[in-house]
């Protein structure tokens, strides 16, 4: 299967960086290329990718912004890919909706498997960009408030169950599954699905 791709940045020579290093793989197809948010999402509307790289910083409508707009309209997952990795804009960009974070100091085959990581399903986050959201969510309140459907998100994924397992028997669909599950990571502090099991086994969740 090929992965559609739109590359969102407003830097061009990185834009055809990205673009020359996706399209070398053969199971990567960008799409479409955006200098800014707005652009951005009417590459998604014309185009419909599987994947969207964006970029925070942007003239104009920013990543955080077209991020949101494009899960408001059930479009397609967003991967962010930043020079900045301030818990700040991690959090607001996952909030908006994004379901990994990438930084551009990234090894270029961290950011081809970040992207088809994405489309299996997964919320890549560089290593730096984890530290830093993980501090965040530690100096928050202890207390996690997880509403009552993504208890039962966390739940199932502590069952062992995939994301399309999960939407079946809670009957609702994939992509809200993953939506939860960013939220879930973030609500917690964990990076991955692993980590969210162990985090809710140690809890006593769904015992």
């Amino acid at each position: 299967m090929t992965i559609r791709v739109v590359l969102v940045d407003d830097h061009a020579v990185l834009r055809s960086g990205l673009e020359q290093l996706l399209s070398g793989e053969p199971d990567l197809e960008v799409v479409g290329t955006a200098a800014d948010g707005a652009a951005a999402l009417e590459e998604v509307r014309r185009t419909r990718p599987d994947v969207v790289l964006m970029d925070l910083q942007m003239p104009g409508t920013d990543g955080v912004s077209a991020t949101r707009q494009i899960v408001a309209e059930g479009g397609p997952d967003v991967l962010v890919l930043t020079s900045f990795s301030d818990a700040d804009r991690i959090v607001a960009a996952l909030d908006a909706g994004a379901v990994g974070y990438l930084l551009k100091d990234a090894d270029p085959d961290d950011i081809i498997e970040g992207v088809r990581a994405v489309a299996r399903g997964e919320s890549p986050l560089h290593p730096r960009a984890a530290r830093q959201l993980l501090g965040a969510r530690h100096a928050a309140a202890t207390e996690v408030d997880l509403t009552p459907r993504e208890s039962e998100v966390l739940v199932l994924v502590r069952q062992g169950l995939a994301n399309k397992q999960i939407a079946r028997r809670l009957g609702i669909s994939e992509r809200t599954v993953k939506a939860h599950l960013t939220s879930v990571f973030a609500s917690i502090g964990v990076v991955d699905r692993t980590q969210a099991a162990l985090w809710a086994e140690r809890r006593g969740l769904g015992d």
